[in-house]
């Protein structure tokens, strides 16, 4: 896996900067898991893995949900809290905060969640099967027996991944942020390893004050997966396959789809 420090913080404030991006504001899993969390049932207990600045987590709080998210990086974490402390006392009461690798969950209390959420990627920052499947199992030993686990990875495109990606592209056009700088950023693929299933990636943050632009870079190695492969890593971790979609809307998986949403559920103690 790549350091989660070198990604996540490379400045003090990056929690701030990834809640500028609009493209994460906007993305659709937020209904999509909310709907998971009801289907677990009101109030229901979930651990959040990669919780971020809190994307998903205020959200299940403000529903009703006793939720508990991990997450690497403390620049995330302090963002996460900041936005959780301006809520009401009922929905921080909710929340609990915890910084920790996904890979190696010690929460002590195991077999007590009714869901576990690994949403926008998280599986795909573990390269090294191993990892992922520390990853699920560690989150299996978290679920109650009937408990479910839910993830996505995006659905690879072949034809676009094989395509020459390595000149910065921008996907966030400058805007201002709060404190009076800007923010724009780019993307590019600096390699594609098929037989390793990785790609070499780049977000690169400019930021500007008056005159003077900094340029931060977060470099990171993403893995992709067919849907077979998830099959098997799944039914390896103990867990039991219940649905593969292709959107977050529930449509189903087909080479169009443009993700891999995968709940499984832990069948027994």
């Amino acid at each position: 896996m790549s350091d989660p420090e070198s990604i996540y913080d490379a400045v003090s404030d990056f929690g701030a900067l990834y809640d500028a991006v609009p493209a994460y504001g906007t993305r659709a899993d937020v209904a999509f898991y909310l709907e998971e969390a009801e289907r677990a049932g009101a109030s229901s207990r979930v651990l959040e893995l990669g919780c971020g600045t809190g994307r998903l987590t205020l959200p299940l709080a403000q529903a009703g949900h006793e939720v508990t998210g991990l997450d690497f990086s403390p620049a995330m974490l302090a963002r996460a809290r900041e936005k959780l402390d301006a809520l009401p006392g009922a929905v921080r009461g909710r929340v609990t905060l915890l910084e920790g690798d996904a890979r190696r969950i010690e929460l002590g209390d195991t077999a007590s969640f009714d869901l576990v959420l690994a949403p926008f990627r998280v599986l795909q920052h573990f390269p090294a099967i191993a990892d992922q499947l520390d990853v699920l199992a560690g989150a299996r030993r978290q679920l109650r027996p009937g408990g479910r686990l839910v993830f996505d990875v995006f659905n690879p495109s072949y034809p676009m991944m094989s395509r020459d990606r390595s000149a910065e592209v921008e996907d966030t056009p400058e805007r201002s942020l709060p404190d009076g700088r800007t923010l724009r950023r780019t993307v590019r693929v600096l390699a594609v390893h098929w037989a390793e299933q990785v790609s070499d990636i780049e977000l690169i943050y400019y930021l500007r004050t008056g005159d003077r632009t900094e340029r931060v870079v977060q470099s990171f190695a993403m893995r992709f997966f067919t849907p077979a492969e998830l099959r098997h890593l799944v039914a390896r971790a103990g867990l039991q396959l219940d649905a593969l979609y292709g959107d977050f809307d529930r449509r189903p998986l087909d080479d169009a789809a443009p993700e891999i949403i995968v709940v499984a559920s832990r069948v027994s103690a």
